[in-house]
Protein backbone atom coordinates (compact mmCIF):
# COMPACT_ATOMS: atom_id res chain seq x y z
CA UNK A 1 0.00 0.00 0.00
CA UNK A 2 1.30 3.47 -1.07
CA UNK A 3 0.77 6.26 0.91
CA UNK A 4 1.56 9.73 -0.56
CA UNK A 5 2.50 12.33 2.81
CA UNK A 6 3.13 15.04 0.65
CA UNK A 7 0.68 17.26 1.88
CA UNK A 8 1.83 16.31 5.73
CA UNK A 9 5.63 17.31 4.72
CA UNK A 10 4.28 21.00 3.78
CA UNK A 11 2.26 21.74 6.96
CA UNK A 12 4.28 19.59 9.74
CA UNK A 13 7.68 20.83 10.81
CA UNK A 14 10.34 18.39 12.60
CA UNK A 15 8.37 15.04 11.47
CA UNK A 16 10.87 14.24 8.70
CA UNK A 17 12.42 11.02 10.07
CA UNK A 18 9.22 9.55 11.22
CA UNK A 19 7.64 10.27 7.39
CA UNK A 20 10.99 8.83 5.75
CA UNK A 21 10.61 5.41 7.92
CA UNK A 22 7.09 5.57 6.66
CA UNK A 23 7.91 5.58 3.14
CA UNK A 24 10.96 3.51 3.46
CA UNK A 25 8.64 0.68 5.20
CA UNK A 26 6.46 0.74 2.72
CA UNK A 27 9.29 0.64 -0.29
CA UNK A 28 10.60 -1.77 1.80
CA UNK A 29 10.19 -5.55 -0.21
CA UNK A 30 8.62 -8.39 2.03
CA UNK A 31 11.32 -9.94 2.91
CA UNK A 32 10.51 -12.16 6.28
CA UNK A 33 13.67 -13.88 7.00
CA UNK A 34 14.57 -15.23 9.15
CA UNK A 35 11.13 -14.71 11.08
CA UNK A 36 11.24 -12.71 14.37
CA UNK A 37 9.19 -11.58 17.14
CA UNK A 38 9.19 -8.09 18.72
CA UNK A 39 7.81 -8.04 22.45
CA UNK A 40 7.32 -5.08 24.90
CA UNK A 41 8.40 -7.18 28.68
CA UNK A 42 8.05 -4.06 30.26
CA UNK A 43 6.74 -0.11 30.02
CA UNK A 44 10.95 0.68 28.93
CA UNK A 45 12.14 -3.15 28.12
CA UNK A 46 11.43 -4.41 24.71
CA UNK A 47 12.85 -7.86 23.39
CA UNK A 48 13.49 -9.37 19.69
CA UNK A 49 13.73 -12.43 19.00
CA UNK A 50 14.74 -14.40 15.53
CA UNK A 51 14.74 -17.43 14.70
CA UNK A 52 18.31 -18.24 13.19
CA UNK A 53 18.30 -22.03 13.10
CA UNK A 54 21.60 -23.16 11.65
CA UNK A 55 23.56 -20.60 12.23
CA UNK A 56 26.67 -20.71 15.00
CA UNK A 57 27.31 -17.38 16.93
CA UNK A 58 30.31 -16.35 15.21
CA UNK A 59 28.30 -16.76 12.10
CA UNK A 60 25.82 -13.85 13.51
CA UNK A 61 27.04 -10.40 13.80
CA UNK A 62 24.85 -7.64 16.03
CA UNK A 63 25.58 -3.84 15.20
CA UNK A 64 24.05 -1.22 17.41
CA UNK A 65 24.29 2.88 15.72
CA UNK A 66 22.22 5.54 16.49
CA UNK A 67 18.38 4.78 16.19
CA UNK A 68 19.62 1.31 14.30
CA UNK A 69 19.91 -2.06 15.19
CA UNK A 70 21.66 -4.13 12.66
CA UNK A 71 21.65 -8.19 12.55
CA UNK A 72 23.41 -9.67 9.85
CA UNK A 73 24.05 -13.58 9.69
CA UNK A 74 26.37 -14.94 7.33
CA UNK A 75 26.84 -18.17 5.78
CA UNK A 76 28.98 -19.23 3.47
CA UNK A 77 28.24 -20.32 0.08
CA UNK A 78 30.59 -23.37 0.12
CA UNK A 79 28.83 -25.85 -2.23
CA UNK A 80 27.41 -28.69 -0.44
CA UNK A 81 27.87 -32.26 -2.24
CA UNK A 82 24.80 -33.35 -0.23
CA UNK A 83 21.82 -34.22 -2.62
CA UNK A 84 18.09 -32.74 -0.74
CA UNK A 85 15.25 -34.48 -1.45
CA UNK A 86 13.31 -31.28 0.25
CA UNK A 87 15.20 -28.14 1.48
CA UNK A 88 12.57 -26.88 3.65
CA UNK A 89 14.86 -25.37 6.10
CA UNK A 90 16.39 -21.77 5.25
CA UNK A 91 20.15 -21.40 5.66
CA UNK A 92 21.30 -18.18 3.64
CA UNK A 93 22.68 -15.08 4.69
CA UNK A 94 20.44 -12.19 6.16
CA UNK A 95 20.17 -8.93 7.06
CA UNK A 96 17.45 -7.47 9.25
CA UNK A 97 16.98 -3.64 10.47
CA UNK A 98 15.08 -2.60 12.88
CA UNK A 99 14.50 1.54 13.81
CA UNK A 100 15.22 2.14 17.34
CA UNK A 101 13.74 5.29 19.11
CA UNK A 102 15.76 7.99 21.00
CA UNK A 103 17.44 6.59 24.09
CA UNK A 104 16.81 2.95 23.35
CA UNK A 105 19.76 0.64 23.56
CA UNK A 106 20.67 -2.83 23.42
CA UNK A 107 21.13 -4.24 26.69
CA UNK A 108 21.88 -8.16 26.22
CA UNK A 109 22.01 -10.49 23.33
CA UNK A 110 21.35 -14.47 23.66
CA UNK A 111 21.83 -17.33 21.01
CA UNK A 112 20.26 -20.58 22.42
CA UNK A 113 18.41 -23.41 20.86
CA UNK A 114 18.84 -21.35 17.23
CA UNK A 115 16.84 -18.72 18.81
CA UNK A 116 18.59 -15.01 18.79
CA UNK A 117 17.13 -13.14 22.15
CA UNK A 118 18.07 -9.22 21.79
CA UNK A 119 17.26 -7.47 24.59
CA UNK A 120 16.40 -3.75 24.61
CA UNK A 121 16.26 -0.48 27.16
CA UNK A 122 15.00 3.00 27.00
CA UNK A 123 16.98 5.37 29.10
CA UNK A 124 15.66 8.23 29.11
CA UNK A 125 18.29 10.61 30.30
CA UNK A 126 17.36 12.22 33.83
CA UNK A 127 17.48 16.13 32.08
CA UNK A 128 14.80 15.39 29.96
CA UNK A 129 12.51 13.26 32.18
CA UNK A 130 9.66 15.72 32.96
CA UNK A 131 9.82 17.05 36.34
CA UNK A 132 7.14 18.43 39.08
CA UNK A 133 7.14 22.56 39.68
CA UNK A 134 7.06 23.50 43.15
CA UNK A 135 3.96 26.72 43.30
CA UNK A 136 5.45 29.15 46.15
CA UNK A 137 3.29 31.67 47.97
CA UNK A 138 4.64 34.72 49.51
CA UNK A 139 4.46 38.40 48.52
CA UNK A 140 3.02 39.57 45.54
CA UNK A 141 5.59 40.01 42.69
CA UNK A 142 6.73 44.21 41.85
CA UNK A 143 6.77 45.92 38.81
CA UNK A 144 10.36 46.15 37.63
CA UNK A 145 11.12 49.75 36.51
CA UNK A 146 12.85 49.98 33.21
CA UNK A 147 16.36 51.11 33.81
CA UNK A 148 19.53 51.43 31.19
CA UNK A 149 22.34 49.20 31.20
CA UNK A 150 24.99 49.96 33.68
CA UNK A 151 22.50 52.41 35.81
CA UNK A 152 22.69 51.53 39.48
CA UNK A 153 19.60 51.03 41.04
CA UNK A 154 18.31 53.34 43.99
CA UNK A 155 17.95 51.35 46.93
Amino acid sequence: MRFDLTPYRRSTIGFDRLFDLIEANARSSAENYPPFNLERVADDRYRITLAVAGFSREEIEITAQQNLLLVTGKKDDKADNNQFLHLGIANRSFERRFELADFVFVEDARLNDGLLVVDLVREVPEAMKPKSIAIRTGAPLTAVENQAPGEARAA
